[in-house]
């Protein structure tokens, strides 16, 4: 992800609004990436336009940084801060679903740290399922390059110090109830479909490339 500052700016979506049914149909898609994700954006431009001191900070550095942020700062970069950052994930993560399986390192370590991909999947599934309320699951790694499954509540990230986020799926109910209902795990089940393994593959190979460097 690309290191932004203030103004930060609505990003389009990798792929058209149809591109990802059936698991995710227009309308969902929509709603999800042209109301909520620019909420969060606008949202996030309207505080910092107050901090002059913030605005030449990248997203990630404001993430990382939030202890040491304004007081009357924190909650809003933390929230919609937040916001952007996961919902630029998770939509710049998907493809359309054409049964794409993750190779190279990646696969590697899912099998070295899960057993297998498909016992990733189950852990992931169950993650992403339990996760009560409003949040997100991910698939993170360390400096090592140890692979890890996280939950996050709200827009909560995780921590970027020391974990690079690969991929995530966002449970809160906007992100499927258009077309789910109360059934998150046939919206997860179905989002394994949507999961972009060669931009996976690459974070995590960037991920390695930095323990090395």
């Amino acid at each position: 992800m690309r290191e932004e500052t203030y103004p930060f700016v609505m990003r389009p979506l990798p792929y058209e609004y149809d591109a990802l049914m059936p698991v995710l149909d227009v309308e969902t898609l929509t709603f999800h990436h042209d109301k909520h994700y620019k909420t969060y954006v606008d949202q996030l431009n309207n505080v910092l336009a107050d901090y002059p001191e913030l605005q030449k900070m990248s997203l990630k550095e404001l993430l990382m940084n939030l202890d040491r942020l304004p007081a009357a700062a924190q909650t809003s970069v933390r929230n919609n801060g937040g916001g952007v950052y996961n919902h630029e994930l998770y939509f710049d993560g998907m493809k359309s679903p054409v049964g794409q399986m993750p190779v190279g390192a990646l696969e590697e370590a899912l099998v070295r740290d899960f057993g297998s991909v498909n016992q990733w999947k189950e852990q992931m599934k169950q993650a992403a399922v339990s996760k009560f309320g409003s949040g997100w699951a991910w698939l993170v790694t360390d400096g090592n390059g140890k692979l890890f499954i996280q939950q996050t509540s709200n827009q909560d990230v995780p921590d970027l110090e020391v974990y690079t986020p690969l991929l995530t799926v966002d449970v809160w109910e906007h992100a499927y109830y258009l077309q789910y209902q109360n059934r998150r795990a046939d919206y997860v089940e179905g989002w394994f479909d949507l999961i972009n393994w060669k931009k996976a593959g690459r974070r995590y190979e960037e991920a390695l490339q930095k323990k090395e460097a």
